[in-house]
């Protein structure tokens, strides 16, 4: 059933509505992984990053009372060839607008394929598995069970002990301030990446993404060297600050570099930064169908899964 029920009602969300949906985030967060996995800066971001725009793109879902039970939005922020949709419900009460919201998304991301200019046109969504009616939705719709996502983390409290990495590997701040630097940092992560699922982003892309972010610790962001070399480099996010958290949004290790002390060095030095700060805890996300086999890594430097997604995919 694609229709909401007798008295609830859509409409577009804003700014204001901030505080509303970021209890709807935690209360969905807490009946899937148990605890709040949302920050006020990630709803922010949602609404209002690269080729987002909540005036025609994003739904919230009110029940009769006027409550916002339910929240709808897409996230592509290079205007690639592949949308990523979000929707979330108040537990129990707001499942009735799964469907219909959900409905809502794919009809706007079929207008956004063709906007950005892709036709066939990619589209994704996750699924925790015990979330059994946003699964059956998908199923529903023409979504099919793609691969897997971990949630990593690691505690931090007690201080954090920087090994010495291996002969030849250095750990340095970002120079962030050079944009030479900014552009080559950029392109570790493109050429990294190339071999796994990622979606490709170009400089300007990027750099207007990091632009958009409401602050950015540059201390946070680190090159990786050997023997004088660029070997990889590791971004953060301010994402998890508000939960006392400090999390790796991308490490990129250069194949030729690969397996040689580069990835954990660079983990080790940005769990010391978060640590430094009075961070409790260090988080990342992981492909596990990534061809690096990156989850064996983060293990190794002692973080361990704290839940697992499931990605669905079709395209319109």
């Amino acid at each position: 059933m694609t229709e909401l029920p007798d008295g609830w009602r859509t409409r577009r969300p804003t700014l204001d509505d901030l505080p509303e949906l970021l209890r709807l985030a935690h209360a969905s967060d807490i009946a899937a992984v148990g605890e709040p996995d949302f920050t006020v800066e990630e709803v922010r971001e949602a609404l209002t990053g690269p080729h987002t725009d909540p005036a025609r793109d994003c739904w919230v879902a009110l029940d009769a009372a006027g409550e916002i039970v339910g929240w709808a939005y897409p996230h592509n922020a290079s205007g690639g060839d592949r949308d990523f949709l979000e929707v979330y419900v108040w537990p129990g009460r707001g499942v009735p607008a799964l469907r219909p919201l959900l409905a809502l998304m794919l009809a706007r991301v079929t207008e956004r394929g063709r906007e950005f200019g892709h036709d066939p046109y990619t589209v994704r969504a996750g699924a925790i598995p015990t979330e059994q009616p946003w699964i059956a939705a998908l199923t529903d719709a023409g979504f099919a069970f793609l691969k897997q996502h971990a949630r990593m983390t690691m505690a931090l409290e007690g201080g954090v002990t920087v090994p010495q990495p291996p002969p030849g590997v250095v750990v340095r701040p970002l120079r962030h301030h050079d944009d030479a630097e900014l552009r080559r940092f950029h392109a570790i992560i493109e050429e990294a990446f190339r071999d796994s699922d990622h979606h490709a982003t170009d400089y300007a892309t990027w750099r207007a993404r990091v632009a958009a972010e409401s602050s950015v610790a540059w201390d946070e962001w680190f090159v990786g060297e050997l023997e004088g070399e660029w070997a990889g480099v590791l971004q953060s996010s301010d994402a998890g600050v508000e939960d006392d958290g400090g999390w790796v949004r991308a490490l990129a290790v250069l194949r030729p570099y690969r397996r040689r002390g580069v990835g954990a060095a660079l983990l080790h030095r940005a769990f010391a930064a978060y640590a430094a700060k009075g961070r409790t805890t260090a988080g990342l996300g992981v492909d596990l169908a990534n061809p690096t086999r990156a989850a064996r890594l983060y293990r190794a430097v002692g973080m361990h899964p704290r839940y697992e997604v499931n990605i669905y995919q079709r395209t319109v």
